[in-house]
């Protein structure tokens, strides 16, 4: 393992046995609904192109881009959006997919945007969650892994911009980010 790390918090493969799993549940849940999956870019990307090859009902996409991590890491408060979406929501059942949730800052606001576009339902899909760094309560409808208080990255997650095309999370070694 690279001195990066401190070790593979999620493998490949119960990264692929989760996201089956999920796919399975979001296949019951909107089987007649024609649903329209919101990625939250960046990181979800990996996250939602394979929850999205593991559904078997009929789907639509679309992509956001928000931020309230500016250049640092931690969360400045502030959410600005981005990319905003490409079409209406309204009366449609959407899901928002995020690949981690942390403070809930940034999905709270999201979320509550989202619901003054009329949806006829609105959930929230997400690969990791830390419950115990929650500042902001939010409502996980479908979750792949509740993870402890690391700085993980990988399939998606990113320090820097760095990390993200790895297969699996890791915990990123503090000499990292604490230089």
């Amino acid at each position: 393992m690279h001195s990066d790390f401190d070790s593979v918090l999620i493998s490949r493969e119960r990264i692929e046995a989760r996201i089956s799993e999920l796919a399975a549940r979001l296949d019951a849940d909107y089987g007649d609904k024609n649903p329209l999956f919101i990625c939250i870019l960046k990181g979800s990307v990996f996250f939602f192109t394979d929850l999205l090859k593991a559904l078997t009902i009929p789907a639509e996409i679309d992509f956001m881009a928000v931020s309230s991590y500016g250049d640092g890491d931690t969360t400045s408060g502030y959410v600005k959006i981005i990319k905003d979406l490409g079409r209406p929501i309204a009366g449609r059942h959407v899901v928002i997919v995020e690949d981690l949730i942390d403070t809930g800052t940034t999905l709270s606001h999201l979320c509550e945007l989202l619901k003054t576009r009329d949806p006829a339902s609105l959930r929230l899909c997400t690969l990791m969650d830390k419950p115990e760094r929650r500042l902001v309560d939010v409502t996980v409808d479908y979750c792949g892994f509740q993870i402890p208080d690391e700085f993980v990255v990988g399939y998606g997650l990113d320090y820097a911009e760095r990390y993200r095309n790895l297969p699996e999370v890791y915990i990123l070694s503090r000499k990292v980010y604490e230089k």
